[in-house]
């Protein structure tokens, strides 16, 4: 930074060391005197000596510096007097600054000018557990009237979509459809093949050892088309679909698209929400009745690969085995967690702050929340279809 102008020669093993000293000028006045290098490379002394020493000396009323033997300084130096005018703002001590260097009278004054934001400094007092708990219940609860309010504007913004008076651009339609669908068949595609080979490979490993080989077929058939095929293609889709959905709509409430929506008239729910939500939802079923075709393909090739099986007989044991009431349940539940994850994208990315860093809070949440309310559908469907003996 800015060496003392005034500094005295000191030979080496001076410049590498720093130190303090005090003297009382008379009762009420306390002299500091700095030696040495004060920089951050340095050793320096701690600011509590100094402390000590107030609280020793009951009657200091003043505070002043002698920076004769001081050879240079940095940030460092700041530091230590920024601690010690806080505490003498504390204890009502007055500060004579004329002995310190004048850089570091300029910065020091800079500083004070500028005003501490509220809230800057990190809160270090120690929460109770049940204060813990309470606020996470509070957050709890305001967390789910947003959800509540959200899909209550949604389910809003539909119902004028069937009357034929939601304003949105069919365009953009179009565009989240092909989005949704087509572009994601790749991913699609490689994740429900592995799926179904890895089912096959399994049940293949345990039912070897009874000569029931071909059940196999049964396996993979009614796992994919009644369960797996749809849960794969909704995880697929909250990592691929659901994420973009939230950064799409973060990025634009940075950027305040969205207070522009609003202060034109136009409903963000109706023209930015509700195309998301319609595309997701109509193309996860056609979704899933693709990541069945692969599922089962996976299957097959183990099938016919490893276990020896014929195609036809491998093709007709999963016919006979696969019902359509599977293949209804599987559709269904593919709609559903369509319309979860678009639900989830378009909150997370309507809840984002005002920064680059909560766009990508925003997306990693919706992805979180599509996968977690995709597993909660998951298990309240089993448990419908179980009891009504589907």
């Amino acid at each position: 930074m800015e060496p003392g102008n005034h500094a005295p020669a000191i030979d080496e093993t001076n410049k590498k060391s720093c130190d303090i000293s005090f003297d009382l000028l008379d009762r009420k006045t306390l002299l500091i005197q700095f030696q040495g290098s004060w920089t951050l490379k340095c050793k320096r002394p701690s600011i509590h000596t100094i402390y000590k020493k107030i609280a020793s000396e009951t009657a200091i009323k003043k505070i002043s510096f002698n920076t004769s033997g001081l050879v240079q300084w940095d940030s460092a130096l700041l530091i230590f007097l920024t601690g010690l005018i806080e505490k003498a703002s504390q204890e009502s001590i007055d500060l004579d600054k004329t002995g310190l260097p004048e850089g570091a009278v300029k910065l020091l004054d800079l500083a004070a000018t500028v005003p501490e934001n509220k809230g800057a400094r990190k809160d270090s007092s120690h929460k109770s557990f049940l204060f813990q708990v309470g606020s996470e219940s509070v957050a709890f609860f305001h967390s789910a009237v947003e959800v509540l309010g959200f899909v209550g504007e949604a389910f809003t913004a539909f119902s004028k979509f069937l009357g034929g008076k939601a304003r949105f651009r069919r365009s953009d339609l179009t565009r989240i459809i092909q989005d949704c669908g087509i572009d994601a068949l790749p991913i699609v595609c490689l994740i429900s093949l592995l799926v179904g080979l890895i089912l096959a490979f399994v049940g293949a490993v345990q039912l070897m050892m009874f000569g029931a080989q071909i059940y196999v077929a049964n396996l993979v058939g009614i796992a994919m088309v009644r369960v797996m095929g749809a849960v794969m293609a909704g995880i697929i889709m909250a990592g691929r679909t659901g994420a973009a959905f939230a950064a799409q709509l973060g990025t634009m409430q940075v950027n305040e698209e969205i207070d522009a929506f609003k202060t034109m008239g136009i409903s963000p729910m109706e023209f930015l929400v509700l195309p998301r939500i319609l595309g997701l939802t109509l193309m996860m079923p056609l979704l899933c009745l693709y990541a069945d075709l692969m599922g089962i393909l996976g299957g097959l090739i183990v099938g016919v690969g490893m276990l020896d099986l014929n195609m036809i007989e491998y093709y007709n044991q999963t016919r006979a085995s696969v019902s359509m009431s599977d293949l209804w349940i599987g559709l269904v539940q593919s709609a559903v967690f369509g319309m979860l994850v678009a639900i989830s994208g378009c909150l997370r990315g309507m809840q984002c702050g005002r920064s680059a860093s909560a766009v990508g809070d925003a997306a990693t949440s919706a992805v979180v929340t599509g996968i977690v309310s995709i597993i909660v559908a998951t298990a309240v469907i089993t448990v419908i279809t179980n009891v009504l003996g589907i």
